[in-house]
């Protein structure tokens, strides 16, 4: 997905974990005489907070004492002396090094986190104290390709079955929170899966049994995924489905990835694990279109729309996927007008905000003008958008606009009337 310049460094896609910690109202208390466990765990809720610049100092300073204690103590620091601290509630070195890594990453920080995460396996080789966190993590950031990532991945994959043994072990002899737990392992472990899937979709696609390994993956994680954490999971496998040219087969899983979330009720909507997040459900959008599914394409997108007034990806694809359900053979002249009025307002909407965010896309944004000229020449409109020398004069205008509210109004999913002011 195309990234926006500004101040807040890129974020790499998280299909790790996520916490709910409480607000952090003033700023980090002087760390030189506090617990290490307090600066981790002031770290980690500044971290959920997106305040990373505050959180880093005091992971560092936790870092550094760990490494003293290292360093001065007499005992041997193997996995067995870290595994009995952290079953007496102490702080590990591999722990306060993944935290440290995860801030670092926030801040843009890319090879310090990759060395932090490095590190960690090194110290922690089974994952015995932080899961496969650094794996995975590695597997999104290694510099050596495909292969590399794919290393990366295995060894995470090795983690989770091992913890998920355990814990199913556990789950028989009915231990609390256990089944939870165990849940979230096996979604874990079926999203490292579905992505190494795309890594022989894309970077590995040349290999001869890459459309072997892709079933072989993604079998595999819709069987290990709980169904109510499967949305994503069933999106990858229509993917590859896709790839296969089995239109059907990709058309029948995306339906019952939107069928896990789309009745959840509004007002629980947000804090309901069901629903994939943002970039999964644009993801769904354009796999909706590639299987000529574009009515249901933009009922995703409105609600992504109405999350997000600021995505120029989403306004992109709403205009785009109403120029494709205007282009159908069947559709009536009045619907026809309406789809290319829609059209046009949602894309001029995504130049108006690409402009505005400089963003980052060029084949987005020359598609879009592309669709706009088109439209323009149907619909007799006069229009400066698409006009390249029109958006230099703009650029002026509205240097040091934040943001455009947009306010959109809907009637019904083929009728919608977008505004923006």
């Amino acid at each position: 997905m195309a990234k926006t310049k500004s101040k807040s460094p890129p974020k790499v896609k998280d299909i790790l974990h996520s916490t709910n910690a409480p607000l952090v109202k003033s700023l980090p208390k002087k760390s030189s005489q506090r617990p290490i466990e307090d600066l981790l765990t002031e770290a980690a809720e500044l971290l959920e907070q997106s305040q990373p610049e505050l959180a880093l100092p005091l992971a560092e300073e936790a870092l550094r004492r760990l490494e003293s204690e290292r360093q001065s103590t007499s005992e041997d620091n193997d996995i067995d002396t870290l595994l009995r601290l952290a079953a007496e509630g102490k702080p590990t070195l591999p722990a306060a090094l993944t935290l440290e890594a995860e801030i670092q990453l926030a801040m843009g920080n890319v090879d310090a986190a990759r060395r932090s995460f490095t590190r960690v396996t090194q110290i922690d080789p089974d994952g015995a104290l932080v899961s496969a966190e650094p794996w995975l993590w590695l597997a999104q950031l290694c510099e050596g390709g495909g292969g590399e990532s794919i290393a990366n991945f295995e060894k995470a994959t090795e983690v989770l079955r091992n913890e998920i043994e355990v814990l199913e072990d556990d789950e028989a002899k009915s231990l609390d929170q256990t089944t939870t737990i165990l849940d979230e392992k096996k979604a874990k472990l079926a999203n490292a899966l579905c992505a190494m899937a795309e890594v022989y979709m894309t970077d590995l696609s040349w290999e001869e049994d890459a459309e072997q390994r892709c079933e072989t993956l993604v079998t595999e994680a819709v069987a290990v995924c709980p169904e109510r954490l499967s949305a994503g999971v069933l999106q990858t496998l229509a993917s590859v489905r896709i790839s296969q040219t089995r239109v059907d087969d990709a058309r029948q899983a995306l339906k019952r990835s939107i069928d896990i979330w789309k009745d959840i009720p509004q007002e629980i909507v947000d804090n309901d694990e069901r629903r994939p997040d943002f970039p999964t459900r644009v993801s769904l959008s354009r796999l909706l279109m590639e299987v000529e599914q574009e009515a249901e394409a933009f009922e995703v997108l409105e609600g992504l729309i109405r999350e997000d007034d600021q995505s120029v990806e989403c306004w992109y694809l709403g205009g785009w996927c109403h120029v494709l359900m205007s282009q159908k053979p069947d559709v009536v002249p009045e619907t026809q007008a309406n789809n290319q009025e829609t059209a046009k307002t949602w894309l001029d909407n995504c130049l108006r905000l690409y402009r505005v965010q400089q963003y980052e896309d060029e084949r987005l944004r020359d598609h879009a003008v592309e669709l706009v000229q088109q439209l323009n020449k149907i619909l007799g409109v006069e229009d400066q958008m698409d006009d390249d020398e029109a958006w230099e004069d703009d650029e002026e205008e509205e240097d040091g606009d934040e943001d455009l509210e947009v306010e959109v109004e809907t009637n019904g999913h083929e009728d919608g009337d977008v505004e923006m002011n």
